[in-house]
């Protein structure tokens, strides 16, 4: 029988509500496989257990009382080390901040708490959130439960290890360019990057930084789609200064049977070539989903060009990061940049524009950008959702070079690395909501996902339509060896 760590989150609290288990007692169990496997994966890197079993042993009151914190009651959870948690560090993988310890919860912690939830660690990052995969000169490098040689993913790949190995409820995580999207495919998770600005990123951040970050969102990760749907309800909603004047209202899913969908999908493209493996898993889960009734098209997208997008999106996602480094850097990017032949068109020419860009044009892109989203909007007026690759390829085998160094061989061609985060940023750059599910896994065992893209605000569709491939397609399988 598989173990009860690898329920969904929801499942795990109503057999606390109707106490089939206590909440203290879950907790420990989490502990224990904790104690057990994470030595192994290096998933979670910092816990406050005293504070977590104080947390359990209230709840367990509490529900003997009949009062009921919410819809998370005593579910433990990890969260994601970028998240301020009061008490333990919040380094982002930079080892000028190994010492930095949170004095306040971030909101999006708050939340959870008030859901419920018992938070009890932090899981691993890379550096700067900067890679999908988990490694850092902190705490050393999170492996895959499905594969030790493998990348869990990044750069929230301590929290889809932890979730597939069993280790915790539910997770929190970040996404700029895939980082929920990209482990949750890597480990046969589901993870929501909801619509841009909707879930508050107060105290996700360094130096005590307040401003929201452009492209940035932050959502939950678990083992069902379900759990995506609490997880948006519990982070969704104005912090306290905007409350002052507006409300979200996200509209209910757009479909409930997947015969009523009409849907988009993209296999491939020149611009990100996707591994032909990843490719067939798509064409199949297309092929279901056509013998479900589902009006399907190949040739259905937006108006958009993925090449222009594809360059729209590497130079705003620099632009957006470029305030972390010194004026030293900027001059050495400006030097590197004046260096390149006129016309460069390279990844590494357009991290060098965005990390050096004006603000006049920042401005002429950001116009581009939303021309574009109009695009997007004609698009879901015909169609309800896009599936898309996650990324180019499943998990790879751990890398130790920079990013911007390394190559993949998709097809037998060589193609730069970090193409891999295109995929993801086809629906980042414009603000959209966009869920992965799993949908199979590669001839060696390596799991796949798919991304579900809706419309701006259409954050239930892309779960409802996850929860329908749950039911119907695929949902979460735990990887051997952790029973």
């Amino acid at each position: 029988m598989p173990d009860i760590a690898f329920l969904p989150a929801r499942a795990l609290a109503r057999l606390i509500q109707r106490k089939k288990i206590g909440c203290l007692e879950l907790l420990d169990h989490y502990l224990a496989r904790v104690e057990r496997y994470n030595p192994a994966l290096n998933a979670i890197i910092a816990t406050d257990i005293a504070k977590a079993r104080k947390r359990a042993r209230a709840a367990d009151r509490a529900l003997a009382k009949g009062k009921r914190w919410g819809p998370l009651h005593g579910v433990p959870m990890t969260v994601k080390d970028s998240f301020d948690v009061e008490g333990l560090p919040t380094t982002w993988g930079v080892p000028a901040y190994k010492d930095n310890r949170a004095r306040h919860n971030a909101l999006a912690v708050d939340r959870w708490q008030g859901a419920g939830a018992i938070v009890f660690g932090k899981t691993n990052v890379p550096i700067w959130l900067a890679d999908p995969q988990a490694f850092n000169a902190i705490y050393g490098r999170t492996v895959s439960p499905w594969n030790k040689a493998m990348s869990p993913g990044g750069s929230s790949g301590g929290s889809s290890a932890a979730l597939a190995a069993g280790l915790t409820g539910i997770e929190m995580g970040s996404d700029i360019a895939g980082s929920i999207r990209t482990p949750a495919a890597f480990c046969g998770l589901f993870g929501l990057k909801p619509t841009f600005g909707i879930c508050p990123t107060d105290g996700h951040a360094l130096n005590d930084n307040v401003a929201p970050l452009d492209i940035l969102a932050i959502g939950p990760m678990g083992r069902s789609a379900d759990d995506l749907a609490v997880g948006l309800a519990t982070l969704a909603g104005p912090d306290e200064i905007d409350a002052a004047g507006w409300r979200l209202a996200l509209p209910p899913p757009r479909k409930t049977r997947l015969r009523d969908f009409r849907i988009g999908i993209v296999l491939d493209h020149e611009t990100a070539p996707v591994d032909p493996e990843i490719v067939g898993l798509l064409a199949k889960l297309a092929e279901f989903l056509a013998g479900k009734k589902v009006k399907i098209s190949d040739r259905a997208r937006p108006d958009v060009d993925l090449e222009d997008a594809h360059r729209t999106f590497d130079v705003l996602l620099r632009g957006a990061t470029s305030a972390r480094f010194s004026d030293e850097d900027q001059a050495r990017f400006r030097d590197q940049l004046a260096a390149l032949p006129p016309g460069t068109e390279t990844k590494v020419s357009r991290m060098l524009r965005g990390n050096t860009l004006l603000h006049r044009d920042w401005l002429r892109l950001n116009e581009h950008r939303h021309r574009l989203r109009r695009k997007w909007h004609a698009f879901f007026a015909e169609y309800d959702l896009l599936l898309a690759p996650v990324l180019c390829t499943a998990t790879f085998p751990h890398l130790d070079t920079p990013p911007y160094e390394r190559t993949l061989s998709i097809g037998g061609k060589t193609t730069p690395f970090m193409n891999q985060i295109y995929w993801a940023g086809y629906s980042c750059l414009f603000y959209l909501p966009s869920a992965a599910a799993p949908i199979g896994f590669t001839r060696d065992g390596r799991p796949v996902g798919v991304q579900i893209i809706g419309p701006q605000y259409g954050d239930r569709t892309t779960i409802e339509f996850a929860r329908l491939l749950e039911a119907e397609y695929q949902g979460f399988v735990a990887p051997p060896g952790f029973d």
